[in-house]
């Protein structure tokens, strides 16, 4: 556990998922759960480039070759192959984008911080063949497909980018 990605007000899982650590009650990274709360509500609001922001922010916090980074990194690739999808109607890249998140999510647990991964992989393989796959897709955290609030748009905006 790093110290610098403590954070004791974030809360617990719904659930017991990889990153979580049932014994001691604390996430191994307590910021990287926060980061993906808050950037998956986002994504579901098809707000993909303040999603991507609050992945690719806390990214920086792992060194290369850990899965925290590989999942993180893999999911800056998910938001930005929607945001070319929705925003600029540009499957090219968005394609691009999903076969180079799917590399980073390879080796990615299925329940990765209460991120129903395996449905990500799943729907990112089959919008390569047709990405109306996308239209009305949330992605799972916790058994749940939530939405962004006010809170979500506070964490995004005092990020340093």
């Amino acid at each position: 556990m790093d110290e610098h990605t403590r954070d004791p007000s974030v809360a617990p899982p719904l659930g017991n998922p990889t990153g979580w650590d049932q014994d001691r009650r604390v996430w191994e990274h307590a910021t990287l759960r926060r980061a993906v709360e808050h950037g998956i509500r986002l994504f579901n609001s098809s707000d993909f480039h303040e999603s991507h922001d609050c992945f690719e922010d806390e990214w920086y916090n792992y060194g290369a070759g850990t899965t925290e980074s590989a999942f993180l990194h893999g999911m800056v690739q998910v938001a930005a192959g929607a945001y070319k999808h929705f925003d600029f109607e540009n499957d090219v890249g968005m394609r691009s984008l999903f076969e180079t998140a799917l590399e980073y999510l390879r080796g990615t647990p299925s329940d990765f911080y209460g991120v129903d991964v395996d449905d990500i992989r799943e729907t990112m393989r089959a919008a390569l063949d047709d990405p109306t796959v996308l239209h009305g897709w949330q992605i799972t955290l916790d058994g749940h497909r939530a939405t962004a609030y006010p809170a979500d748009y506070d964490y995004v905006e005092h990020l340093d980018h």
